[in-house]
């Protein structure tokens, strides 16, 4: 039942990936009315830490990376985290069954979550330096 379940998600994200991918090749966000808004800036006017990630996604298909960075630049820690997790998952063959993932270590979630939140509090600042992290 297990190894139905991972033969399962092996063979669903990637599936998931391409859709999305060529949805947002096609797709610009900025034009297409239907893609989804971002619930926290109608709301509050700030930008969270996703906002600027679908204009970003678009742009990089296109080959056009530092305009998605000016998008949002959290995107290359996404980039870097399911880069890392797939590689783990289809290519990387261990040796033994107690080789660890670097995300695996106790410190990944909250370095993480501090830059995160780091990059949060920093693009809402409305002053010169930090006006390059908003979308």
């Amino acid at each position: 039942m297990l190894r139905t379940y991972s033969l399962l998600f092996k063979i669903s994200i990637p599936i998931v990936i391409l859709t999305l991918g060529i949805f947002y090749f096609f797709i610009n966000p900025v034009t297409f009315a239907y893609t989804p808004q971002c619930p926290f800036h109608s709301l509050t006017g700030l930008h969270c830490p996703g906002c600027g990630s679908q204009r970003a996604f678009h742009e990089i298909l296109h080959g056009n990376i530092w305009g998605g960075l000016q998008h949002n630049f959290l995107i290359l820690l996404a980039v870097f985290v399911i880069g890392y997790k797939v590689y783990r998952a289809y290519l990387y063959k261990p040796k033994s069954k107690t080789t660890q993932s670097l995300l695996h270590h106790n410190a990944a979630p909250w370095i993480i979550l501090a830059l995160v939140l780091g990059f949060w509090i920093l693009r809402n600042i409305p002053l010169e330096p930090f006006l390059i992290l908003a979308p």
